[in-house]
């Protein structure tokens, strides 16, 4: 039978399919619309209401745009709602967030050397974290300082720089990293399900009811909008980072996060810029080519140190250790997999250990007992080519420690 390790595997690759699919579904049409809505003209003889109007062309035919800016006269037939791209982007990271980093919060969410917590509570600073970010920047739109535009976005910065800041003194760097896409995310998807669809939906029940809607509903929304535009690219930087230790893994890594920032919204603004047919600022891709230069820096000076005796074995990697068949299985990693997965590599032409898994100790190895019996165990995707020569009895005996764990 298909053993629990491997069905979760598969289970975790389709969450993120999910994830991902649904993302791109929500960022198009976001991306879309601004667009849309930024390439707007205005001309004589447009009807009543009407604030622009736009041609283009796709797909073999031409399409004629026209919005108004509040409503139109009378509720149409047809009316298409653009929601449920957000709903499911959030709902599937949600999903891949418990079934990663809370299934898995003993390596992957917490660092005991900084802050030893048992699993339940770092879950619960995790969630609570999460939920305080979105009724902090929601005051904050609806104060007197939302007024401003710029800034409210400064502040926004400002509160995501002090969450970059505040999460690596919570989690491990993978989870910070993924934490501040997370606290981003819901910002934004909370945009559209606490503001945005429901102004919508009371301009929509005006029409019906034959009144004249409130102006600043569609102001409202529009404004937490713009904010989710330019907090996209950041979001997907942050959600791709896990797979980049020189990202997340560095003395300075919430300094890289706060910059990213920054290069997602000289990004956003070359191509809002562009749309809204106000010139072609290139200067956004050279000072994002600086800046992105700069991270580059950052993220190896000083390379972090590693302490020999800091990683500590979890309960469940003590498990492993105390397993029939673990001594086999570390001779194993340790012929096959250490002078790649260590603190100095020895093999050539590696400098640091991928992914910054190091399998040069009893802990680490117990530590990353199920991610050696799917990579290098059921499966040959490590060594890369095998280029270590693997057996297949050796492949078998990382199987059956990992599959014999808690026998004696």
């Amino acid at each position: 039978m298909l053993d629990f390790a491997i069905a979760w595997d598969w289970l975790t690759f389709a969450a993120r399919w999910l994830h991902v699919v649904t993302a791109i579904a929500w960022i198009g049409s976001s991306f879309y619309f601004i667009a849309l809505d930024l390439g707007l003209t205005q001309r004589p003889g447009l009807p009543d209401g009407v604030y622009g109007e736009e041609w283009q062309v796709h797909g073999g035919g031409f399409y004629h745009i026209q919005k108004y800016l509040v409503a139109p006269a009378a509720m149409p037939e047809h009316l298409t709602w653009f929601k449920w791209e957000s709903y499911a982007t959030w709902m599937s990271g949600a999903l891949l967030m418990a079934m990663l980093y809370y299934a898995g919060a003993e390596l992957y969410l917490i660092d005991r050397n900084v802050l030893d917590v048992p699993a339940w509570g770092a879950i619960v600073i995790s969630l609570a974290s999460l939920t305080v970010g979105w009724i902090v920047y929601d005051f904050l739109c609806k104060s007197p300082l939302g007024k401003s535009d710029t800034g409210l976005m400064l502040l926004l910065y400002v509160l995501l720089v002090f969450m970059a800041w505040g999460y690596t003194h919570l989690f491990t760097g993978r989870a910070t990293f993924v934490h501040l896409g997370a606290f981003t995310a819901t910002i934004m998807s909370a945009n559209v399900f606490f503001i945005i669809i429901p102004n919508q939906t009371k301009v929509v029940a005006a029409l019906k009811a034959g009144e004249t809607p409130d102006p600043l509903l569609g102001k409202q929304a529009k404004q937490r909008s713009l904010h989710n535009n330019y907090l996209t690219l950041p979001v997907i930087f942050l959600m791709l980072s896990n797979h980049y230790p020189l990202a997340f893994a560095t003395p300075y890594n919430w300094v890289i996060a706060s910059l990213v920032f920054i290069m997602g919204v000289l990004i956003r603004h070359y191509f809002n810029t562009k749309h809204a047919r106000k010139g072609t600022p290139n200067w956004t891709w050279l000072l994002t080519a600086v800046i992105f230069v700069f991270i580059i820096w950052l993220s190896t000076n000083p390379m972090p140190q590693v302490d020999e005796e800091a990683e500590l074995a979890t309960p469940g990697a003590e498990r492993m250790m105390a397993s029939a068949g673990f001594d086999e299985a570390r001779d194993v990693v340790l012929s096959r997999c250490s002078m790649c997965h260590a603190a100095e590599p020895v093999w050539e032409g590696i400098h640091w250990a991928p992914k910054r898994v190091m399998l040069d100790t009893d802990a680490r190895i117990a530590n990353h007992a199920r991610e050696i019996y799917l990579q290098a165990g059921v499966s040959h995707a490590m060594p890369p080519g095998n280029v270590t020569d693997i057996p297949p009895e050796e492949r078998a005996a990382l199987v059956r420690w990992y599959r014999g764990r808690g026998d004696s």
